[in-house]
């Protein structure tokens, strides 16, 4: 081999002795890249703030009376003639409800009225006698004897007046008794006599809602009970009647035992669409309190468990996981995080533990471009 082959040989391992190393620095200086960065994702992020949230009870019951007054005869044995109202009705207090045959005690009590009269005639008798007699004894031409009888008989007559005219009051009030009147007003929500039917005393006709008011059994778990005050206002919701408000008027001091649950009495506002036995929903405005607040968006799903990535060291993320409360808007109340923390917004969803990221900065308003000036008069456009 010639000296000038031996040459060329030499150089050429050189050179490919030369290119494979920077080949390998090369690889080594981009695995070195990639372990120290990886791919970076640019997100959106907000600040843990904390606020004041209104918080809400939610409950459910039956819609029932706020007071039912049952209706029932006094005076017993006579017939329903006629009936005014029936279910639906509003009526006022006092107002006729039904009518009883009172043909019998009528005629009762105008022969009362006469034993009446007979007996206040009796009276005036009697002491008309009782008066000259007491005059004969004083002149001696009366014996004692005379003037005791005297005496007697005026107070027989007098008791007889007495007794006549309690009889009387007796049959006015049975006579009254036998048009059945509204004790209180309020609405008619159940009907149980028919006209022709022999009515007993004590027999229930009728069952009213006093003054039309309602109100909702809502049952409330007992570990939200200590929240529920009177006064408190609350949306009722009915599936089939709608929306309506109200106010808790009372919650009962009471709680299941089995069910754990107790119970808050919500008067309805007049003219709701609920009637009683109804099932409907309550959310009842307990509070304000005290919440730390993320965007609604923030908040993922790793494992079935909530939680926000947080952003830790620079630019490196941490998984945080979170109980997610009140939603008010676009924001959730969370715990498990402290306020000032850095939770990743938009691009929370495609991120692992550990992941490098680049933060877009926040969008500045835009300013509003200004309106074109317009041309002096009696200038013309170029």
């Amino acid at each position: 081999m010639s000296k000038t082959t031996r040459t060329a040989l030499h150089v050429g391992a050189m050179a490919l002795s030369a290119f494979l190393l920077a080949s390998c620095g090369g690889h080594k200086e981009e695995k070195k890249d990639d372990a120290a960065g990886g791919s970076r994702q640019t997100v959106s992020v907000a600040t843990v703030t904390q606020t004041s949230l209104s918080r809400t009870v939610n409950a459910s019951g039956t819609v029932s009376a706020w007071e039912e007054v049952p209706v029932a005869a006094e005076t017993g044995g006579l017939t329903a003639t006629a009936l005014y109202v029936d279910e639906g009705s509003y009526v006022r207090q006092g107002q006729p409800l039904v009518q009883m045959n009172d043909v019998l005690l009528r005629a009762q009590l105008r022969q009362q009225q006469a034993q009446v009269q007979l007996a206040e005639a009796n009276a005036a008798r009697d002491a008309a006698a009782l008066d000259r007699a007491q005059q004969l004894k004083e002149r001696g031409f009366l014996s004692q004897a005379s003037l005791d009888t005297a005496l007697a008989n005026q107070r027989s007559s007098t008791a007889n007046l007495a007794a006549a005219r309690a009889a009387l009051s007796e049959t006015q009030t049975r006579l009254s008794q036998s048009t059945i009147r509204a004790p209180v007003g309020g609405l008619i929500i159940s009907r149980s006599v028919t006209k022709g039917q022999i009515i007993s005393a004590g027999t229930e006709l009728f069952r009213m809602v006093r003054d039309g008011r309602l109100e909702l059994d809502a049952q409330v778990p007992e570990t939200e009970l200590g929240l529920v005050r009177a006064g408190q206002s609350a949306t009722v919701t009915s599936s089939e009647a709608g929306q309506t408000t109200g106010s808790v008027r009372i919650v009962t001091p009471e709680v299941n035992a089995t069910s754990r649950l107790g119970l808050a009495r919500i008067s309805l506002a007049p003219g709701a669409q609920l009637r009683p036995g109804m099932f409907a929903r309550a959310e009842i405005a307990v509070s304000d309190q005290a919440a730390l607040v993320v965007p609604a968006t923030a908040v993922v799903y790793r494992e079935g468990k909530p939680g926000v990535y947080v952003v830790v060291q620079g630019d490196a993320v941490h998984f945080v996981p979170v109980t997610a409360g009140v939603r008010n808007g676009d924001r959730v109340a969370v715990t498990g995080v402290q306020a000032g923390q850095r939770v990743v917004v938009q691009g929370a969803g495609f991120l692992g533990e550990g992941d490098h990221v680049t933060v877009a900065p926040a969008a500045a308003p835009q300013a509003q471009a200004p309106a074109p000036a317009s041309a002096p008069a009696g200038q013309a456009a170029r």
